[in-house]
């Protein structure tokens, strides 16, 4: 009690900044795998919370999703960042994030005093997403991702209510096509568009790496729009730190 007298002491200039406004934390890497993180995460989203601030979780889960398809005799393969997902790689795809995942990290949160909730895009038709059509990559090669969403509208209604009422919503990036089939999206983007449509104060990105490099190989603290684009076009920002960056700009575009 003691301590936690002295973290909201501290931490009342905060408190009072952000009280009542909506943080959407994107979850993955090394922070789903390791348990101190993994605890660490938990009790800080709890805090979050207990402080006033409406906390949403969307979680990522490739490595889990890896492990699964290889154990089917699946191998992965990545597109600048995405994975191909075809019909029976999409059935694992549901199974792991939508199943196993979310539930681990609702139990999670959970154990440590919060009440969280599990969701995915397609409860409600929350998250209502388009197939991405078949594009040529920067190396001329023409490429199908299969079932892989792009969001084209969020409905947060289910999401807003669930933190009225005290709860933290906990998403798989599952969207929903206007036919009811499954798409697999990309967790950053996901993120980035549930924060839009929220009007979230923050959108916080979990990652293994220390942050973007520049050309120099020197991290940048900060990015402006044009030279993250630019970086994008130059392969500076390249593979899974692509989605992560275009996800960044287009929710603060979205404002």
């Amino acid at each position: 009690a003691v301590e936690k007298a002295r973290v909201l002491l501290e931490a009342m200039p905060f408190i009072r900044r952000f009280q009542g406004r909506t943080f959407v934390i994107k979850y993955g890497g090394h922070a789903m795998v390791a348990p101190e993180l993994k605890e660490s995460f938990a009790k800080d989203v709890c805090l979050l919370k207990y402080i006033g601030i409406n906390v949403v979780v969307v979680h990522g889960g490739g490595p889990q999703i890896s492990t699964m398809l290889k154990q089917s005799g699946v191998q992965s393969r990545f597109v600048d960042g995405l994975r191909v997902t075809d019909d029976a790689s999409m059935e694992v795809v549901e199974m792991v994030l939508a199943g196993s995942i979310n539930q681990d990290i609702v139990s999670l949160i959970c154990r440590h005093g919060g009440r969280a909730v599990g969701l995915s895009g397609k409860d409600d038709g929350f998250v209502l997403a388009d197939r991405v059509a078949p594009y040529t990559t920067r190396d001329g090669e023409i490429v199908d991702l299969g079932r892989v969403g792009e969001v084209r509208h969020v409905t947060p209604d289910v999401v807003v209510e669930l933190t009225r009422a005290g709860f933290i919503p906990v998403i798989a990036p599952i969207g929903v096509d206007e036919h009811g089939a499954s798409l697999n999206l990309n967790a950053d983007t996901a993120a980035g568009k549930v924060a839009e449509a929220l009007r979230a104060e923050k959108l916080i990105l979990l990652t293994d790496v220390q942050g973007v490099r520049g050309a120099d190989g020197a991290f940048a603290s900060s990015l402006n729009s044009a030279t993250a684009r630019q970086w994008i076009a130059d392969r500076v920002i390249d593979g899974g730190m692509i989605p992560k960056v275009e996800c960044a700009l287009d929710a603060i575009a979205g404002g």
